[in-house]
């Protein structure tokens, strides 16, 4: 079901005359629009896509512009940690292969040119001669080859190994086995800041899909939930929430800091679910917004978590936004964690961790409610 142009205009045109049946929630035509007003993010899901800056994944709707496409210096250790596992893969079997092959035939040529390779310089034939060859038990490339992987990965399996015979061939295995430390340093970096990086703790980390807003101690609140799915615990979290106004064609560039508060605590155990809540008082810039400028406004809400993971101590920031469209007026979480006797132990629900009741809520904005109780 759409909601058509008549009730869309007649839902922002409203004015309601009387707040307190507006608190209560009585009034036909204030159900009506109520209804109407807790409905609109199906309602309008339909119509257009929100223009948004961050996705719900947390991943930036970004295009960076580039002056120049040549860089001198790339960032190669960090386009191979954020590379995915087979690329990484890829590129440690190939780095070693262009190693050992590119020394293969730099031995290739010194051996060659003292001229190891002759017939009668061959190890076998090294019984009738006293030739003196730059590397002992070589008998061609593949040899060779082997050769070089023992230099690089240090194995020495004690028939192959190099005579005093020629200089270059030490100078060249004192090469390979410097640039094979600092290959082999670099390829375990990559691997072990892939392994122990917190983008896959991140994914545990759940925001609530939607944000709801409500009237708590008589005044509207901005409330949404975030979660941890693990046992593990996340220690020492905050969580941040700015407001961006979007227009037609432009994001503006200001943006504004929503104070919150965690379940009236400035501190996070991180054992239960924890709703952070924005109050709409005279410093929120939802201050003089109603439920009918909520449906017509472009804006995006960005929220961000931060905290340090108990097991390994690294720090982890999780993202996400909510869209106009995204905030359901008139709504609240209902609760998914329950005491169970019988396991003596408490139970969270994950799968009603985005579900939400609509409970009576006042349609006119924060400024308007607050000049009616002081009437009252």
């Amino acid at each position: 079901m759409k909601m058509n142009v008549t009730e869309k205009e007649q839902l922002i045109a409203i004015q309601p005359s009387n707040l307190e049946e507006v608190e209560n929630g009585t009034g036909g035509e204030t159900n009506k629009n109520q209804r109407l007003c807790r409905n609109h993010q199906k309602r309008i899901s339909g119509r257009k896509k929100p223009n948004r800056a961050v996705f719900k994944t947390g991943h930036f709707n970004l295009e960076r512009w580039k002056k120049s496409k040549y860089h001198v210096f790339p960032d190669i250790v960090q386009a191979f940690i954020d590379a995915q596992w087979r690329w990484t893969i890829l590129h440690c079997i190939l780095t070693y292969l262009i190693i050992w092959l590119t020394f293969t035939g730099i031995w290739w040529v010194i051996l060659d040119l003292h001229g190891d390779f002759e017939p009668e310089h061959l190890p076998n034939a090294l019984n009738s001669t006293e030739w003196l060859p730059c590397v002992k038990e070589i008998y061609g490339f593949t040899s060779l080859f082997l050769f070089s992987i023992e230099i690089h990965t240090t194995i020495g399996y004690g028939k192959r190994s190099i005579t005093l015979e020629c200089p270059s061939a030490m100078v060249t295995m004192c090469i390979e086995s410097i640039i094979g430390t600092i290959s082999q340093a670099f390829i375990i970096g990559i691997v072990f800041a892939k392994l122990t990086r917190p983008k896959n703790r991140a994914q545990t980390l759940l925001f609530s899909k939607n944000a709801v807003i409500n009237q708590r101690d008589r005044n509207l609140c901005l409330v949404f939930r975030f979660g941890n799915t693990r046992k593990s615990r996340i220690i020492a979290g905050n969580v941040h929430a700015y407001l961006l106004r979007h227009s037609s064609t432009e994001l503006l560039e200001n943006q504004i800091k929503l104070e919150l508060s965690l379940d009236s605590s400035e501190n996070i155990s991180f054992l239960f679910p924890v709703f952070a809540v924005h109050k709409i008082d005279e410093s929120s810039p939802l201050y003089s917004m109603s439920a009918s400028d909520l449906l017509k406004a472009e804006m995006e809400i960005i929220v961000v978590f931060e905290g340090t993971i108990e097991s390994t101590g690294q720090p982890v920031q999780v993202k996400s936004s909510y869209t106009a469209q995204e905030i359901l007026w008139g709504h609240r979480f209902v609760n998914m964690i329950e005491y169970l006797e019988y396991k003596h132990g408490f139970e969270i629900d994950y799968s009603k961790f985005d579900e939400t009741n609509s409970v009576n809520t006042p349609l006119c904005s924060a400024r308007r409610l607050n000049i009616y109780y002081k009437n009252k």
